[in-house]
């Protein structure tokens, strides 16, 4: 399997000309996923920390050219990735928004942790999942059909989380604590160095 470094990640999204604030997100995204990979990896799991890191810093490659296409990020993303040679770190950005499978067992999988690593990161900030479906309800509710569709979306990530979290020493609301906020200030001068050069 090939997977980005952390450099690669940087110029891909300085030739997508993300912007600053986006890329922030994917930075604090990235914190929280491999965050949770790292403590889950203790237990019994062995999710790839290197393919997390990745997904999480590319997920939303395409999202700043979407504001004018109108085209959906997670699968251009994934497409994206996929035809760069990248298809197993397309095949987590695809599924960042929503997963091909809920599994109900206890197995993790990449995919779960870079989507429910999303959810809780509204902007740069780390937030409970309530106050996240709030924000994507009012902002991306238009219908009737919507807002079925995303509380039943935010049904299945609790589920997600809970799976998650059964394991782990710490809760959910425990993130805001353990993650640190800021301090991506570096990360985001690395990123900004490499585009001007592109």
């Amino acid at each position: 399997m090939k997977i980005p470094a952390k450099g690669q990640c940087y110029q891909m999204m300085g030739e997508m000309k993300m912007m600053d604030h986006i890329v922030v997100h994917s930075l604090q995204v990235c914190r929280v996923a491999t965050f949770l990979t790292d403590h889950l990896n203790k237990h019994q799991y062995q999710l790839n920390h290197d393919q997390i890191r990745a997904a999480a810093l590319l997920h939303d490659i395409t999202k700043t050219r979407s504001f004018k296409t109108r085209e959906d990020h997670a699968l251009t993303g994934g497409n994206y990735l996929s035809d760069l040679g990248y298809p197993e770190i397309g095949n987590l950005i695809r599924q960042h928004v929503i997963l091909d499978t809920y599994s109900e067992d206890g197995t993790i999988s990449e995919a779960e942790v870079l989507n429910y690593a999303d959810k809780r990161v509204m902007h740069d900030e780390i937030v409970d999942l309530d106050r996240r479906m709030d924000y994507i309800m009012e902002r991306y509710a238009q219908t009737a059909a919507d807002r079925e569709r995303i509380k039943m979306l935010w049904q299945k990530t609790k589920e997600i989380e809970n799976k998650l979290f059964k394991e782990l020493s710490f809760v959910p609301d425990d993130l805001t604590r353990l993650v640190p906020h800021n301090g991506y200030s570096n990360e985001l001068r690395k990123y900004q160095k490499l585009t001007d050069q592109i």
